[in-house]
């Protein structure tokens, strides 16, 4: 199945493919034979779960993305009060190249920049350069999950070219910021930038950073609880160099970039996103990856300071219309029928404010459900607010499941805030959610659709539980003792509060709504019954006033017996009277134990 989400980055990825604008990094002559063509995105979720879309498996130098993650294994191995009298955490508003450093004290302003770089890099643990190497390698493979390899003709072209870059590691050493070798960290340095990731590396790299630094496939730590905020947060104010602030601004995601074309933004909590596309800014910063991080952030709501849920927090109870059935009684034959598939039936209820991934997770968990629903309810009751962006993937996946013949409907909607964003949501084409006021009424026809409805049957007294079992000789008894009433539709057949008057009614066509008034004034339905069911029945144990309203639904025609005809009939047929009692108990206790098990399941 292509999901909503998948759609959605496919649409995205069309539509920047024909962004043509910024050019192949050609400073360090290797990184030149870049296809410029090649465009992936990946957004991994908090979970594990990839989505991805075009070149997502070729291979590229992470170059200054290496920076978040050996800053984060600098901060394990020697602690953020150290660290900071090495490197600063100011944003230099330079490019990523430059000299940047402390008057009084020489520190670099920030490691994102080469110069900061280079001095956590040498303050990475290891007692000689290849322990140190070792150490840097085997913690960037931790983020990204696997084993990484790394580009000797890139690391030979880096090497061979980064006069620059040896400068300002003279003089780190100059100001003692680097002790040991300068040359010996620097080289190191250049390693590392030439590490080889693809997109999909890079997402689940930034996902590990969004999940506190524990990755979200392998379940693995890949630096101390806790650090990730500070990497995080020299991200967000340095990670994109001289276009910081800008970023901040526009976009709100932590985030690094790479000469190499590549980008990492991390929505804490949510999300990791990972991009690739060759051609650079004079910043040096993907043009597509730019783009395509502006878009994201804008229709899913992924800004920093955006309000955000954890995306499990969107979903709340979970359960089948087996354990929390309608209202409606149904004759013997069909209500066996409906045990047998009302499992089918899925209520998922959502709860909060829903941003993208809050309704993406909704949306995979319908899917897990998928092979085994026939309809899907979305109880609203606590939804207190809805994204365009997750309406939209709501409505969506709506739309794919109505293809498999798996209806979504809504129930319970209180708040405009989440009926607005649907009603946009809705192609011009299509009608859109179906809405029910309560999950009664929607888990009436959800049960509708998979058991047969015959609005114009007709049923005899044979069909009554009360008479289950019943010899046909004292069937033809009771019905001599009856006599047939009709109704018109929205007549009042009982009403709460009336003297009983021992009357007993079977419904032979027609439907009609048990209700019970409320506090309000409103009116709450209690069952709906059709033909072969019928109401009244407590008479017959005596009780003396009406304990619920009746209506018509339809023209209904009924088979009255009043309780002088019955006590006749009981007093001339002792097992008529018997076999009705005990079916009578039998009822109410499996009405009992429904209405127990219905407050269970939403407890």
């Amino acid at each position: 199945m292509t999901t909503p989400l998948q759609t959605y980055l496919a649409d995205l990825h069309a539509d920047l493919a024909g962004l043509d604008d910024g050019a192949v990094a050609t400073y360090i002559p290797e990184l030149a034979k870049a296809a410029p063509g090649h465009f992936g995105i990946c957004l991994v979720t908090m979970d594990g779960v990839p989505y991805v879309v075009g070149d997502v498996t070729p291979l590229f130098t992470i170059q200054s993305i290496s920076k978040a993650f050996v800053y984060a294994t600098a901060l394990a191995d020697r602690g953020p009060e150290l660290l900071s009298t090495k490197v600063g955490v100011e944003p230099s508003g330079d490019a990523f190249n430059s000299i940047s450093l402390a008057p009084q004290t020489g520190a670099p302003l920030n490691p994102m920049i080469n110069a900061g770089a280079i001095a956590t890099t040498s303050l990475v643990s290891g007692a000689t350069v290849e322990a140190q190497w070792k150490r840097i390698a085997s913690s960037i493979d931790a983020f990204a999950g696997r084993e990484l390899a790394l580009d000797e003709a890139v690391y030979r072209s880096e090497s061979d070219t980064g006069f620059r870059n040896r400068a300002i590691a003279w003089m780190l050493k100059n100001f003692g910021i680097i002790e040991a070798d300068p040359m010996a960290a620097l080289e190191n340095y250049f390693r590392q930038c030439s590490i080889l990731v693809n997109c999909r590396d890079l997402a689940y790299m930034a996902a590990t950073l969004a999940n506190d630094g524990v990755h979200p496939l392998t379940g693995k730590r890949a630096m101390p609880a806790g650090d990730a905020q500070h990497v995080l947060s020299v991200m967000a104010t340095c990670g994109m160099y001289d276009y910081a602030g800008s970023w901040l601004h526009d976009v709100g995601m932590p985030a690094k970039s790479g000469v190499g074309g590549g980008i990492i933004a991390v929505v804490p909590g949510r999300f990791g996103i990972g991009i690739f596309s060759p051609k650079v800014d004079p910043k040096g910063n993907s043009v597509r990856g730019i783009a395509a991080c502006e878009r994201l952030s804008r229709d899913f709501g992924l800004h920093v300071f955006t309000r955000t849920n954890s995306p499990s927090m969107a979903l709340g109870r979970v359960y089948t219309g087996a354990v929390a059935p309608s209202r409606v009684q149904r004759p013997a034959d069909t209500r066996a029928m409906l045990v047998e598939r009302a499992h089918r039936i899925k209520y998922l209820c959502l709860h909060g404010f829903l941003g993208i991934d809050g309704a993406e997770y909704v949306v995979r968990r319908m899917e897990g459900m998928a092979p085994d629903a026939a309809t899907f309810v979305l109880d609203m009751h606590e939804a207190i607010g809805l994204s365009e962006s997750a309406a939209r993937l709501l409505n969506m996946a709506r739309l794919d499941f109505a293809e498999r013949g798996i209806p979504v409907v809504c129930s319970r909607v209180r708040e405009q805030s989440v009926m607005d964003p649907l009603r946009k949501a809705v192609r011009k084409d299509d009608r859109g959610f179906l809405v029910f006021e309560d999950n009664d009424l929607a888990g009436e026809w959800c049960e509708n659709r998979i058991v047969p409805v015959m609005h114009d049957e007709t049923r005899c007294l044979a069909d009554s539980v009360l008479f289950a079992g019943v010899a046909p000789a004292l069937l033809a008894a009771v019905e001599s003792a009856t006599r047939v009433q009709d109704y018109a539709q929205g007549d009042v057949i009982l009403r709460q509060g009336q003297d009983a008057d021992g009357r007993v009614f079977f419904i032979e066509t027609g439907h009609v709504s048990v209700v019970v008034p409320l506090a309000n004034g409103a009116h709450q339905r209690v069952a709906a019954l059709g033909p072969g069911m019928e109401f009244g029945e407590l008479a017959l144990l005596g009780q003396t006033t009406r304990s619920a309203s009746v209506f018509a639904d339809s023209a209904v025609r009924c088979r009255i017996l009043d309780l002088q005809s019955w006590t006749i009939l009981a007093e001339r047929f002792p097992a008529l009277r018997i076999a009705v009692l005990e079916n009578l108990a039998k009822e109410l206790a499996g009405r009992l134990r429904g209405a127990n098990q219905w407050i269970a399941a939403l407890a």
